[in-house]
């Protein structure tokens, strides 16, 4: 694969250039522009193909190669910095299909992977797949505070309980516990992402 033929770009643009044309490919086969269209799964294997050309192209430029994506450490300092940043800006903007698309096109799957599949898992309710990658993340890079907050919020709101048809989440018949464990998870994946949903807590 060509990574430059896949953005639209040559060899020889800046790297303004390069993100400009990702950014603009990325908005195109975006999952929300295909919803209930037949093109949808192309869109996204294109959404793939792109995300894996934008790595391999600012992989080169910064000088990375196989070897530096084999650790365990974080993202940033293993060549995913530049892609994280956008799956951070997508889950923060309640993009989901787009973060995750984005991540499931990654071939290296650090502790940062983890943690962000988590915090996704996490803003769908899927809490039982938000533990298991949230304690993934955990067990790679223990000493990562924002990991192990993540985690920590989740199992104190309730959503590492067994029960529920997801793996995760309070027993279906008690509804005020769903609430209450739903706003404490929203809450705790705001505050990863910067913000703030509950100012009480």
């Amino acid at each position: 694969m060509n990574p430059y033929k896949v953005l639209g770009i040559r060899e020889n643009s800046t790297d303004d250039e390069v993100r400009a044309a990702y950014h603009a490919m990325v908005k195109k086969y975006h999952p929300d522009q295909y919803s209930n269209n037949p093109l949808s799964e192309l869109a996204q294997e294109k959404l793939k193909e792109i995300n894996q050309a934008y790595e391999m192209v600012m992989n080169s430029r910064s000088g990375k190669g196989n070897a530096d994506k084999h650790g365990s450490g974080s993202g940033y300092q293993n060549g995913g910095g530049a892609q994280y940043s956008h799956v951070r800006a997508n889950i923060q903007s309640g993009n989901l299909d787009a973060a995750e698309a984005m991540l499931d096109a990654m071939g290296n799957r650090d502790a940062e992977w983890y943690y962000l599949k988590g915090i996704a898992n996490m803003q769908r309710g899927w809490y039982g797949k938000a533990r298991e990658n949230l304690n993934h993340a955990v067990e790679m890079d223990p000493n990562n505070n924002e990991y192990r907050n993540a985690l920590n919020q989740l199992m104190m709101s309730g959503g590492a309980n067994p029960y529920g048809n997801l793996g995760g989440g309070r027993p279906a018949g008690n509804n005020l516990c769903n609430l209450c464990g739903g706003l404490c998870c929203a809450d705790t994946c705001c505050e990863c992402m910067g913000g703030d949903l509950c100012n009480c807590c």
